[in-house]
């Protein structure tokens, strides 16, 4: 299953989310979206979800802030305990032993950033 975890800004469109997940995914389909819990509920996101028809998973801050990322935004290390919202929440919801497809991706509008993630079961 691939996880496709968002971070994003207040102001993000569901159209930023879409775009940053165009250029994360390539020939890629995501199951299962996730975010940080307090954003899972914001309108582009359940509007993304509906969109997709694609079920969302609310990643708790805790959560998030035990997943170590590649990428490692100061700014989001201080907001989140993370160093990139995508990255933890696709991990997270991926579940134990996930790994990223890719690095992260930003939106045009940089509102919005999308990493993939998968686990291979046995």
């Amino acid at each position: 299953m691939i996880v496709a975890g968002f971070g994003f800004r207040r102001a993000a469109t569901a159209e930023s989310l879409l775009d940053a997940l165009d250029k994360a995914r390539g020939p890629q389909a995501p199951a299962l979206l996730a975010t940080a819990e307090d954003k899972a509920a914001a309108p582009a996101f359940q509007a993304l979800s509906a969109r997709l028809g694609l079920p969302i998973h609310a990643v708790t801050p805790d959560a998030l802030a035990r997943v170590e990322t590649p990428t490692r935004s100061a700014t989001v290390r201080a907001l989140r305990g993370s160093g990139s919202v995508a990255e933890a929440a696709a991990l997270v919801a991926a579940g134990p032993g996930a790994s990223l497809l890719g690095p992260r991706a930003v939106s045009a509008d940089r509102m919005a950033t999308c990493a993939l993630a998968t686990r291979i079961l046995p």
